[in-house]
């Protein structure tokens, strides 16, 4: 065998690595959690296929049920196995409302949330915070105490100082999980109660954006991020939360380097427009009192799955004044590959000059805002770049519905 021949056997053979790794490479870049509509079926080809333990997979072959996962393997050419995925499936017929009206956000805590601790004046000086002395840690939620339910600041500060200096029984969730400590309080010199050394919140409110409404279940979605605590970073338990009307009254610009703001108010305070059951990675979720349209499209569309959405333009839904949104121009610059639910699924940029002019670009308080892309909701806006106002994230919309049907009742 001469050298040119061994040297083009030898390039055919590298042709084929090289394209083995690259389509290996984009099989291992499929995300963990995969979407597909009820009754379709989920798209391979000749290099990737998909299949279930039988070794054949059709979401046809496995009824309409919206509740449906299943585990699925991912095969290089059908033989090797390369990893497997959550498969969820979601209505084929999902429409929903979308928003970008403003919403007032009231949120009451499970529980209070531990934002400090403190040392604690006493009659023979200053003692070290009892609840730190006990592993009680800022971003715990004290539960109860003693078996007795804890829902406010006030309630914890009369249930510790009734105890009159006697060790109690806490309940905290840290993280998901239930622990006990024991803590024994101390009387304070400045105003002779008894105290275990914390500072908590047990609320919240603010103004968002809503992203959308599904008429046949009543919930709504909005904001497509977290609400956290402004001290700790803790995402914020739900005891009871509501959303109220609300209107945008100014705007701070933002710009290179400080984000700017929309500023509220709520309208008709007293009157609950809808309730907050949880609140997650992907936004809050609840269900409404009153029908959550608007007159820019006073109609239902249909959603996009991450395969359907494509770089480039896009329009978001938002409001900027008063309480009636309007449509802006936007670009999807980049869709992101994510394993896990989060508000950072895709990169995008305001460039609508009126929007520029009037914001600067993306400002707090248009989070939640639907971001459309032939006649699909495909996401809403979650983040701005801080060095970069026009530019921000988005979340994919498939999360949201994730946790809408997760947020029960």
């Amino acid at each position: 065998m001469n050298k040119k021949r061994i040297r083009n056997i030898g390039c055919i053979f590298a042709s084929i690595i090289l394209s083995f790794t690259v389509v290996f490479f984009n099989a291992k870049q499929i995300p963990d959690t995969i979407f597909v509509r009820a009754g379709d079926a989920i798209q391979d080809n000749f290099f990737i296929k998909f299949t279930d333990s039988n070794e054949s997979f059709n979401v046809s072959n496995l009824g309409c049920n919206k509740q449906f996962d299943q585990k699925v393997n991912v095969n290089l050419l059908g033989i090797f196995k390369v990893k497997t995925v959550d498969m969820k499936t979601i209505p084929s017929d999902i429409m929903l409302y979308p928003g970008g009206q403003p919403v007032g956000v009231k949120l009451n805590t499970k529980g209070v949330l531990i934002v400090a601790l403190s040392d604690i004046e006493t009659q023979s000086g200053k003692v070290a915070s009892p609840a730190a002395n006990s592993g009680l840690q800022i971003g715990d939620s004290i539960i109860s105490i003693n078996n007795q339910s804890i829902n406010s600041a006030e309630e914890l500060v009369s249930v510790i100082n009734s105890s009159q200096g006697k060790e109690s029984e806490i309940l905290i969730e840290r993280k998901g999980e239930k622990i006990q400590r024991k803590v024994q309080p101390v009387k304070c010199s400045l105003d002779n109660n008894y105290k275990i050394g914390l500072w908590v919140r047990d609320s919240t409110a603010g103004v968002g954006t809503l992203t959308f409404y599904d008429a046949n279940s009543k919930k709504f979605a909005a904001l497509g991020h977290p609400i956290t605590d402004v001290d700790t970073g803790t995402i914020l338990s739900v005891n009871y939360g509501q959303i109220v009307k609300s209107s945008i009254i100014s705007v701070k610009k933002g710009i290179k380097g400080t984000p700017g703001e929309l500023k509220g108010i709520f309208v008709d305070e007293d009157n609950m427009v809808g309730q907050i059951y949880t609140n997650t990675e992907c936004g809050i979720f609840g269900k409404s009192n009153i029908p959550l349209k608007n007159d820019v499209i006073n109609k239902p569309l249909k959603i996009a799955l991450r395969n359907e959405i494509k770089e480039g333009n896009a329009k978001i839904l938002t409001t900027i004044d008063g309480e009636s949104p309007k449509l802006y121009n936007i670009q999807i610059q980049k869709l992101l590959s994510q394993n896990e639910p989060g508000p950072k699924s895709m990169i995008i940029k305001i460039t609508d000059p009126i929007l520029l002019e009037k914001t600067g670009g993306i400002v707090q308080g248009m989070s939640g805002s639907p971001i459309i892309q032939n006649d699909k909701i495909v996401g809403a806006v979650t983040h701005v770049l801080i060095n970069k106002p026009d530019q921000g994230y988005g979340i994919y919309i498939e999360w949201m519905i994730k946790d809408l049907e997760a947020s029960g009742k």
